[in-house]
């Protein structure tokens, strides 16, 4: 299949601001759908609320548009009930990390096998740019105007002390990288989680004076380093892209069918 088979065009053009960079994901998923060769019936996606979780509505795959904050705890269910159907799950900061912050490390904990790509734009773009976990001491937002004060969560970090099994970075500006680690998260068998980087001029750029959506890309560009490089070691301030996590521990789902059989025996 072509990536335009795996969108609902009548419901183009997207809603998204210019410069958004939720579109760049959008299209590097479906490419990553593309390259497996995988089937639109294979496929179920949850979202919960908020301007990533809209890109539900573009995919032609089984979907479910859920409530704020609870994508995760609706696609355990589908898992659960359909194991051999692959889950993504779309979030933004907010969505994953704030009302949906327990669903997620449990998640986590339990290793099943879903796909969570969060995306990281620091801000609640659909509700007026309030200061959400991953907007980071020292910003501003519609909610902090003279500066936030919480500081952010690293999701990586907290992926990995949650227990994922797959854990990644990457950014809008780094599509071919973002198609390469979405094949990897999809075909992980457990709980895999891929942050990207994704601008939001609209909100997060202008409150901050991080100029238009092409001077927010070039700032993922200058501002982080593959994964173990020498400039890491030279500038701790780099931000790392790639897989932090990868390894292989028991799966819910197929632990839980153990549970059945035993219970049957």
């Amino acid at each position: 299949m072509a990536v335009k088979d795996y969108i609902r065009k009548r419901f183009f053009p997207h809603m998204w601001c210019p410069g958004c960079g939720h579109g760049i994901v959008l299209n590097s998923l479906l490419r990553a759908v593309e390259e497996l060769g995988m089937s639109k019936n294979e496929i179920v996606m949850a979202s919960g609320i908020g301007c990533s979780a809209r890109i539900s509505g573009y995919v032609d795959f089984h979907t479910l548009h859920t409530i704020h904050g609870r994508a995760l705890a609706f696609a355990t269910g589908v898992k659960m009930s359909r194991p051999e159907l692959n889950l993504i799950v779309p979030m933004g900061d907010g969505d994953a990390l704030a009302i949906g912050g327990n669903h997620f490390i449990h998640a986590a904990r339990r290793n099943i096998d879903i796909t969570a790509i969060v995306m990281n734009n620091r801000i609640y773009g659909m509700t007026g740019g309030q200061y959400s976990p991953l907007s980071g001491y020292g910003t501003v937002a519609t909610t902090a105007p003279y500066s936030n004060i919480d500081h952010d969560f690293d999701v990586a970090e907290l992926s990995t002390a949650a227990g994922a099994s797959f854990v990644a970075r990457t950014t809008t500006y780094h599509a071919r990288q973002m198609i390469d680690l979405i094949k990897q998260a999809i075909q992980h068998k457990g709980f895999s989680v891929l942050e990207v980087l994704s601008q939001c001029p609209t909100y997060f750029g202008r409150k901050n004076k991080l100029g238009s959506a092409v001077d927010m890309m070039e700032h993922f560009k200058s501002n982080t380093t593959p994964r173990g490089s020498k400039a890491k070691k030279e500038n701790p301030d780099l931000l790392e892209r790639g897989i932090f996590v990868q390894k292989e521990i028991p799966e819910y789902c197929r632990e839980y069918d153990k549970i059945i059989e035993r219970a049957k025996g």
